[in-house]
């Protein structure tokens, strides 16, 4: 009986061992030394997947993986994407992500006011999309982070980028001030282009636009060095200043040689720029000039804006700029 007992207690010893064993190599730390990123096809099985996070590392049998899920998981089906797994995740841990859908984030950041030349080498640089993609329209992308994951079109891409704009200025366009200048959608993406680039300072963007408004209104040239800029690189920067012989060039943007709007937008507006345009400030001003701390100063006559000139002058000799 004593060796039966021995026995029996030998046998509940090694029991609780390899539940222990189990529990550990179930929910206890992984084998990742590092953050690791794995792949999960579209329509994969457990299975599949399994085979995927023990080729990378990320947990240590792909068998007892599809056990554990088995025995210790809810049964939920897992999402395809990529995954970030943590360095030392646990098996346990692996899976919830899985049946989470808690894919990797990966974004491409597209700044208000950027040209499209710049938005197509981002997604051309962007890791892991696929695809090439022609420079999208100007002024056709709405300017925000977009999240894709690896795998995807650089073609979809654009494609959200796109409707995302058609989107937004559908509904400011529908809410738009009555009696503003621009008259049609496309007027004022290209209006809230030159907007864009003209002040980076939120609170005097409405004003901005309330001076191109009044401008367009009684047929003056807009007089905006961003359109001078534009037919040259194509929204990339000039390194150097506009030559004389460039203010006077006739090409569809220049707005010193021709009055009214440009023939198309000269970068791609984010939605307070949109927004400024279709509800411009209560103001009379024609003209607007640097005031030396980032902003701008406005005048209603030009010989307001001389003299505001002349000051901006004055500090850019005190400068060493002049």
């Amino acid at each position: 009986m004593r060796k039966v007992g021995c026995i029996g207690l030998l046998l509940g010893l090694i029991g609780i061992a390899v539940f222990a064993w189990v529990v550990h190599d179930w929910a206890g730390s992984g084998p990742a030394d590092k953050p690791l990123a794995v792949v999960v096809p579209e329509g994969a099985s457990l299975a599949r997947a399994a085979n995927e996070l023990q080729k990378a590392g990320a947990i240590r049998s792909a068998s007892r993986f599809r056990l554990y899920a088995r025995v210790f998981g809810d049964g939920g089906a897992i999402k395809a994407g990529e995954y970030a797994i943590p360095e030392h995740a646990s098996a346990h841990d692996v899976l919830t992500l899985l049946q989470e859908g808690k894919v990797r984030q990966r974004l491409v950041p597209v700044p208000e006011g950027y040209p499209s030349v710049l938005v197509h080498d981002a997604l051309m640089r962007a890791d892991g999309l696929t695809g090439d993609v022609p420079v999208p329209a100007e002024g056709s992308v709405l300017p925000d982070s977009y999240a894709y994951q690896k795998g995807d079109t650089r073609a979809a891409i654009v494609a959200r980028m796109q409707k995302a704009m058609k989107t937004y200025l559908a509904q400011a366009w529908a809410d738009r001030k009555p009696g503003i200048a621009v008259k049609s959608p496309q007027e004022a993406i290209i209006l809230a282009s030159i907007v864009e680039k003209e002040t980076g300072k939120p609170s005097e963007r409405r004003t901005v636009a309330a001076v191109y408004g009044n401008r367009l209104r009684i047929g003056m040239p807009l007089q905006a060095d961003p359109t001078v800029i534009y037919p040259i690189t194509k929204g990339r920067p000039l390194g150097r200043r506009i030559l004389r012989s460039e203010l006077h060039a006739k090409n569809g943007y220049n707005t010193y040689a021709s009055p009214g709007l440009p023939v198309g937008p000269i970068a791609n507006p984010g939605r307070a720029s949109i927004d400024a345009v279709l509800n411009p400030a209560d103001s009379k001003a024609l003209y607007f000039v640097a005031d030396g701390s980032g902003g701008h100063v406005f005048a209603d006559t030009l010989a307001e804006h001389n003299a505001n000139v002349q000051k901006w002058y004055a500090i850019r000799r005190q400068r060493g700029e002049m």
